[in-house]
């Protein structure tokens, strides 16, 4: 029986960032624990994928590629934005034949297809999408990468749920309570329905064989579903950021980046709500005992790894 999935919608927000936007984006947001990526690589190798050719779909700037392409004799990075794509090839990356990354302007839905020279059938090992899964238009998503893995290849798909607060910061609790209401009170108005599933962890994703038309070459006894719980490191860097790091890296989140759309009036102003979300975390340490000057801000998250494997 096919579940209900959440729909998502196309993705305006990042996709039409510039290169400043993508620099910015790129200068604030934490690359992904190395736990994540060697449970990637592990599962892809020990199912029998091999490491010539990998393909990282919404790649952003680049974090996820350049990571993972030293692994691989081949690498590409997709993205609709060009603003990402410039901040991702002026950071630059290679692959473990020293080739440069290859970036290009593609969506999920078309992997490839459209760049000089195109992806083509069964000649990709591994397609990874880092955060980004929850945009895609799915069943056309599966059907093209069906098309263009190799027999044995795989599909990573991550993805990080709400920021939290660690349980060992002064005023955990309270401070959790304070994220939980800006998140309702003033952000929810500006989800989309791909926030949802990052809410929910991928639970309601459209699967290869729960669509209301199953994509056959992926293999429903060889899924693999891996989750980071509170406190686990999904994101390097957990030991905690300064406040002003903190306001800066919470303004990138895309229901956040809508709301500063709304109100360009007040961005950056004392009525921004990212900026009274870090007052009142202010004041939340300051009644903890932390001093002035000393906040940090030690931030954790869900995490979710989904692994598809396509029939031999």
């Amino acid at each position: 029986m096919s579940q209900s999935p959440i729909e998502p919608v196309t993705e305006k927000t990042f996709s039409s960032y510039n290169r400043q936007q993508g620099s910015f984006y790129a200068s604030v947001r934490r690359d992904y624990h190395p736990s994540l990526y060697q449970t990637v690589l592990n599962h892809h190798t020990s199912t029998g994928g091999q490491l010539h050719t990998l393909l990282d779909v919404g790649c952003g700037p680049g974090s996820a590629t350049r990571a993972l392409a030293p692994h691989f004799a081949h690498a590409t990075g997709l993205d609709p934005s060009e603003g990402m794509l410039d901040t991702a090839r002026s950071l630059g990356g290679v692959t473990s034949n020293s080739e440069p990354i290859r970036y290009g302007v593609s969506t999920a839905e078309h992997l490839g297809e459209n760049l000089l020279p195109p992806i083509v059938e069964s000649s990709v090992d591994l397609i990874t999408a880092a955060n980004a899964a929850h945009w895609f238009n799915m069943p056309p998503f599966w059907a093209r990468a069906a098309h263009i893995l190799k027999p044995g290849g795989t599909v990573a798909l991550w993805t990080s749920s709400n920021i939290c607060a660690h349980p060992s910061m002064p005023n955990a609790a309270a401070i959790q309570a304070a994220f939980d209401q800006h998140q309702e009170r003033h952000l929810v108005p500006y989800f989309e329905p791909g926030n949802l599933l990052t809410r929910n962890r991928y639970a309601t994703l459209p699967l290869p064989w729960t669509m209301e038309q199953p994509v056959p070459e992926f293999d429903p006894s060889s899924f693999f579903r891996k989750n980071w719980e509170i406190g686990e490191p999904f994101y390097t860097g957990e030991q905690g950021v300064d406040l002003d790091m903190f306001e800066k890296m919470l303004a990138t989140g895309s229901p956040q980046t809508r709301w500063h759309q709304a109100h360009l009036d007040l961005v950056g102003t004392e009525k921004d709500v990212v900026r009274i979300l870090r007052r009142e975390i202010e004041r939340l340490l300051h009644e903890a005992g932390v001093e002035k000057g000393t906040e940090k801000v030690q931030g954790t998250v869900q995490g979710t790894l989904l692994m598809f494997k396509k029939k031999m």
